[in-house]
């Protein structure tokens, strides 16, 4: 009989010990969730102040000139100095056509690269068909000198405009954005009158495009730099052409697209399969456009 009596509190000392295991695990359980939670939050907070912090270094890679550089091209050109004030100064390259009847000018906003050197043998395009190819380097870019800043870069570029069209009707001015330069190049034709508004790789905003490489971020609030192309286009009234390619890995053509709703019926938006971030220019499709909106090269 004793036996069985003490059945119970055997009964009962046995789950009040599988009950305080279970606890445990259950503590433990919850402890490694809460270590997990942690650093996946540190890890999120990192790399989110890295992005707010570097995102300067990430977006714009200038090579520096020293003011004294004597540039070399293979074509004629000219250098010209815009003075903006006592420390700013746009140095800019004037591509010219060999000869000397001149169609027009194409304000080139190059891309984020380097300096304008790297895209001279793009103003050949240009230039053989009769137009002068003018590109400015960007404040800390090549001998241009001032604070790289978004409005810096608009305030700029106005000056560029202006002094194209202190020489060249506006009809004969066509505003040329590559990558980075398509933020500045939408800005000026819709704040100036021009003949047209080329652009090659362009994105829809820098916030967008950088969601689509930190999309659990709010790339909008974070985003030192804006560039709203496909806001600036909705205030553009001349024709755009616009040239992205499926296999850009700088750009991704998902973001470009988005530019496509802002169009108005006659802009073309030029998809070019198997086209890469710096060989749309190769392309036959991309010549064929630039023979029916500047005619064919001169002979």
């Amino acid at each position: 009989m004793k036996k069985k009596e003490n059945e119970p509190e055997m009964y009962n000392e046995q789950s009040n010990r599988q009950n305080i295991v279970q606890e445990k695990r259950q503590v433990s359980t919850k402890r490694k969730i809460y270590r997990v939670i942690i650093v996946i939050t540190l890890i999120y907070c990192s790399i989110g102040i890295a992005l707010y912090h570097l995102q300067e270094k990430f977006l714009f890679h200038p090579a520096t000139l020293p003011q004294n550089f004597q540039f070399k091209f293979r074509v004629p050109f000219r250098e010209v100095d815009i003075p903006m004030n006592k420390t700013d100064t746009v140095n800019m390259i004037q591509f010219l056509p060999a000869d000397s009847a001149t169609k027009g000018v194409v304000l080139y906003f190059h891309g984020n690269s380097d300096n304008l050197i790297r895209y001279e043998k793009n103003a050949g395009i240009f230039t053989k068909k009769g137009y002068e190819v003018w590109i400015p380097d960007y404040p800390t870019y090549g001998k241009t000198t001032g604070e790289l800043t978004e409005e810096k870069m608009y305030l700029q570029a106005k000056e560029v405009y202006r002094l194209a069209h202190s020489k060249f009707s506006s009809d004969s001015i066509f505003v040329y954005g590559k990558s980075l330069g398509t933020g500045v190049a939408s800005y000026i034709a819709a704040k100036e009158k021009c003949a047209a508004l080329i652009l090659e790789t362009p994105f829809y905003s820098i916030p967008s495009l950088f969601s689509t490489y930190a999309p659990i971020y709010p790339t909008s609030r974070m985003s030192h730099f804006k560039f709203p192309v496909g806001e600036y286009l909705e205030e553009v009234t001349e024709p755009v052409l616009i040239f992205s390619g499926t296999s850009d890995k700088v750009i991704p053509y998902r973001n470009a697209a988005k530019l496509k709703k802002v169009l108005k019926p006659a802009d073309q938006f030029i998809t070019i399969e198997n086209g890469s971030h710096n060989n749309l220019t190769n392309f036959p499709i991309f010549h064929e456009k630039m023979d029916s909106l500047f005619g064919a090269e001169k002979i």
